[in-house]
């Protein structure tokens, strides 16, 4: 049986072109608002979405979602909260894939066994734990694809050819490939360079490879996916977030203004392989 990310990724080969995977935070600025985002998100061309989970140190992220996370948890959103807004959201979609990223602590509160039948029964289809690197497989990973969920690891410029069997031996769905050597939002990825990452990467591995970290613009986006299987978005999409907000509080324009960035980013990857066509 597949699952909804690798089903999404056969149906992009058909097309002929990467995805858009974009990121936002549950619970910025506020559960209610973050679910109506979240809705919005497919419609004005998300493929794939990936739902951080707040947490108060996240050690891999830049100053955006940094206080993405923060407004989250100030508002009262938790890892029960943030399940319950992917049930919400599996109530009008059940086709796109929605991907939980964050670190261990909350799930290792939670309880593995319980969140990855929680999750299940939510509606979620991968993980991204940033801090649990493959020695540390029996922790969660394990579990979770026992159960059906892809598990996806990140993989970096400084993970060299030496590393990358590890990197990839129980990831699943796709690989995701860091861009730069630094935190999320932190520099520009470079093309050439991310073209080269990805087909040494692609040597290894049959999976889809997404590129994330410092996309911004469609410009990018559309460069990024000439090489990538699929393009990541976070920082830029959080800091619309953050700029639509009035007095700390979601604005009246906070959803269209995600939207808005989003189909425009959209545009930038469907056109990314017109000019190899």
């Amino acid at each position: 049986m597949t699952t909804r990310i690798e089903d999404r990724f056969r149906a992009l080969a058909k097309e002929g072109r990467p995805a858009l995977v974009t990121f936002v935070m549950a619970g910025d600025p506020d559960h209610e608002t973050a679910l109506s985002i979240v809705r919005a998100l497919p419609a004005a061309g998300a493929d794939i979405i990936e739902l951080g989970m707040p947490f108060s140190d996240p050690m891999a992220d830049g100053k955006a979602i940094q206080k993405a996370g923060l407004r989250a948890l100030q508002a009262g959103e938790s890892l029960r909260k943030t399940l319950a807004l992917v049930r919400a959201f599996r109530e009008t979609d059940t086709t796109t894939p929605i991907i939980l990223m964050g670190y261990f602590n909350p799930i290792y509160i939670y309880g593995v066994e319980p969140f990855v039948e929680a999750a299940l029964e939510a509606g979620v289809d991968g993980l991204i734990v940033v801090d649990l690197p493959p020695e540390m497989d029996d922790e969660l990973c394990l579990p979770a694809l026992s159960k059906g969920l892809n598990f996806i690891r990140l993989a970096t410029p400084t993970t060299d050819d030496k590393r990358l069997p590890a990197v990839l031996k129980n990831t699943s769905g796709f690989v995701y490939y860091v861009s730069i050597t630094g935190i999320t939002g932190a520099a520009a990825p470079d093309a050439g360079k991310v073209s080269a990452a990805v087909g040494r990467i692609k040597r290894h591995t049959d999976l889809p490879v997404c590129v994330g970290f410092g996309v911004r613009s469609a410009d990018q986006a559309r460069e990024i996916g000439r090489a990538a299987d699929g393009v990541v978005v976070g920082s830029a999409i959080v800091d619309v977030i953050e700029a639509s907000l009035v007095d700390g509080r979601a604005g009246p324009g906070t959803v269209e203004a995600v939207a808005a960035i989003v189909r425009d980013l959209a545009a930038g990857v469907r056109s990314a392989r017109l000019a190899d066509a």
